[in-house]
């Protein structure tokens, strides 16, 4: 190895990891990270944990939809986000609302359930029309928003691989818990959910970090714009200029920027 071989592998080596990194701490925002993940757990486990205990449908529903809307205030307080907590909040208020109407405490997983088996088919659907969900959900993320497209293919090649995954993972995910909601009783059924939780979700995001890793950098088009902007104004400055040295050389055209008199 020369002397000049070593910056060029240490540069490629740095770059590799900030791209990493920066891959990291997208996800890590489009996903929620653990607080994310508990917001998204707490509601389901306090609900099978109470009805375990007294059957009670009204109490747990209750205690379920008054944690979500507990940590939707303290994100609020916060000034924090709040589109996971809010997420989680519409999630259990529809399970409450479905389990009372039908009084059958089980209902109240079925709502996420159908939500899960419409997002596995999403995820595959869009990444067979060439479309790949995570990449719309992630290319704002990474400001690239759907240059992937069209200029980055390698970036298009792992959103969809990484599509797939979530796709796949969850219609295994519900492959489990769709006979469980015909054989299983209510108890069951919630702390087998409560178990599926995370395990899934960590490795669809595990995989998403491992294809985009690998891909090309993203295309930062809010950084083209505004270059584009910049270069406009100061095409518009450079104009306006020389329209005022025009402008100037025709009341003075003599050398010097005199009038010569006859």
């Amino acid at each position: 190895m020369t002397s000049l071989d070593k910056p060029t592998e240490d540069t490629q080596d740095t770059e590799a990891d900030d791209a990493r990194a920066v891959t990291e701490a997208a996800l890590f925002e489009a996903f929620g990270g653990v607080r994310g993940m508990v917001e998204t757990v707490l509601p389901g486990l306090l609900f099978v944990t109470i009805f375990t205990l007294n059957n009670d449908l009204d109490m747990s529903a209750i205690a379920a939809l008054a944690v979500s809307l507990v940590l939707v205030v303290v994100r609020l307080a916060m000034k924090d986000t709040v589109k996971h907590a809010f997420s989680g909040v519409f999630g259990v208020a529809f399970g409450v609302v479905f389990a009372m109407m039908t009084d059958n405490a089980k209902n109240f997983y079925l709502p996420g359930m159908l939500y899960t088996l419409g997002l596995a088919l999403a995820y595959i659907v869009t990444s067979l029309a060439g479309v790949p969900l995570i990449g719309l959900i992630l290319g704002p993320v990474f400001k690239e928003n759907l240059s992937w497209r069209t200029r980055n293919p390698g970036r298009k090649k792992a959103y969809t691989k990484a599509s797939y995954a979530w796709g796949f993972i969850l219609l295994a995910k519900s492959a489990i818990l769709f006979p469980l909601y015909w054989w299983a009783d209510t108890e069951q059924l919630g702390w087998v959910l409560v178990t599926l939780k995370i395990p899934p979700f960590l490795l669809a995001v595990w995989l998403t970090w491992v294809f985009l890793a690998k891909a090309p950098a993203p295309i930062d088009v809010f950084a083209e714009m505004e270059a584009a902007e910049q270069a406009e104004k100061e095409r518009e400055e450079r104009a306006k200029a020389e329209r005022e040295a025009r402008g100037e050389d025709a009341l003075d055209p003599a050398p010097g920027g005199r009038h010569r008199k006859g």
